[in-house]
C-alpha cells in the first residue's frame, strides 16, 4: 500500500514536471509553425512511456540506489570508525572507500546512456578518427579519478573550491595545447557523464560518506562529487587526445624513416 502511494505521488509529480515541455512543443508546433502535429497518437503514447519510465526510475532511486549506496559506505567506513584516531579523522583509514568510489564511478559512467550516444555520434562524425570505446574509457577514468578525489575531500574536510579551481586551471592549460577538433567534445564529455545513471549513484555515495565520517555534514560536505565528475573527464579526454596525437606523430616519424 505504501509503495502504491509512493508510485501515485511520484507519477503526479512527474506529470507536473513534464507538462511544460509538452505544452511548449505543442504550442510551437501549432501556433508558430502552424502545422498539425504529425503522428499524434504515437507521440502521446511515447509521452506515456516517458512518464511511466521516469516514475519507476525515481521510485527505484528512493527504494534501492540511495539506500544501498549509504549502506555500502557505512560498511566500508565501519573499520575506520571502530578505532578512531585520537587526533581525529585520518584520510588513509578510508582507502577502501576511495577504491570503491573509483570503481563505482567508472562502472556507472561506462553504462551511462548519454555518454554512449555521444561517443557513437562522435565516432560516426569523425569517420572513425575518434573511437567510441576509447572515448568512453577516457571519460570513465576521469570520473573515477574525480570521484575518488572527491571522497578524499569529504574525509579530510578541505574546501571544495580548492579542488575545482585547480582542476579547471589544468583544463585551461590543456585547452591551449589540445587540438581544436577535440576541445568541444571534451567539454561536452564533462556534461554527459552527469546524467540518469551517474548522478543518483554519486549523490548517494557522497551523502552516505558525509553522514558516516565524524565531524562532516551531509549538507555541507555530502554534495560536490558531481562537480568532480564533471571536470575530470575533460582533463582525461584532452589528455587522451594529446597522447593519441603524440603516438601518431611518433609512428609517422618512424614510417618516414
Amino acid at each position: 500500500m505504501e509503495l502504491a502511494a509512493m508510485l501515485a505521488r511520484t507519477a503526479f509529480a512527474t506529470t507536473f514536471d513534464v507538462a511544460p515541455i509538452v505544452a511548449v512543443l505543442f504550442v510551437f508546433q501549432i501556433a508558430v509553425l502552424r502545422r498539425r502535429v504529425p503522428n499524434l497518437r504515437r507521440i502521446m503514447r511515447g509521452f506515456v512511456y516517458v512518464l511511466l519510465g521516469l516514475t519507476l526510475f525515481l521510485v527505484g532511486l528512493e527504494e534501492a540506489l540511495f539506500p544501498i549506496g549509504e549502506t555500502m559506505v557505512r560498511q566500508l567506513t565501519a573499520g575506520a570508525l571502530a578505532a578512531p584516531d585520537a587526533a581525529g579523522v585520518r584520510w588513509d583509514d578510508y582507502l577502501t572507500v576511495y577504491a570503491f568510489a573509483a570503481a563505482i564511478g567508472f562502472a556507472a559512467t561506462v553504462a551511462e546512456p548519454s555518454l554512449i550516444a555521444v561517443a557513437l555520434k562522435a565516432e560516426d562524425v569523425s569517420g572513425g578518427a575518434i573511437g567510441a570505446q576509447g572515448l568512453r574509457v577516457a571519460v570513465a577514468v576521469g570520473v573515477a579519478t574525480g570521484v575518488a578525489l572527491g571522497c578524499l575531500r569529504i574525509v579530510t574536510g578541505t574546501p571544495l573550491p580548492w579542488y575545482i579551481v585547480a582542476a579547471y586551471a589544468v583544463v585551461i592549460m590543456q585547452t591551449f595545447r589540445a587540438s581544436r577538433t577535440i576541445i568541444p567534445l571534451a567539454y561536452d564529455s564533462g556534461g554527459v557523464t552527469t546524467s540518469s545513471v551517474t548522478v543518483p549513484v554519486l549523490a548517494a555515495l557522497g551523502l552516505g560518506l558525509a553522514a558516516s565520517v565524524p565531524g562532516r555534514s551531509p549538507l555541507i560536505d555530502g554534495f560536490g562529487l558531481i562537480a568532480f565528475a564533471s571536470v575530470f573527464p575533460i582533463i582525461t579526454v584532452l589528455g587522451y587526445s594529446t597522447a593519441v596525437s603524440a603516438i601518431a606523430r611518433v609512428r609517422s616519424a618512424k614510417t618516414g624513416r
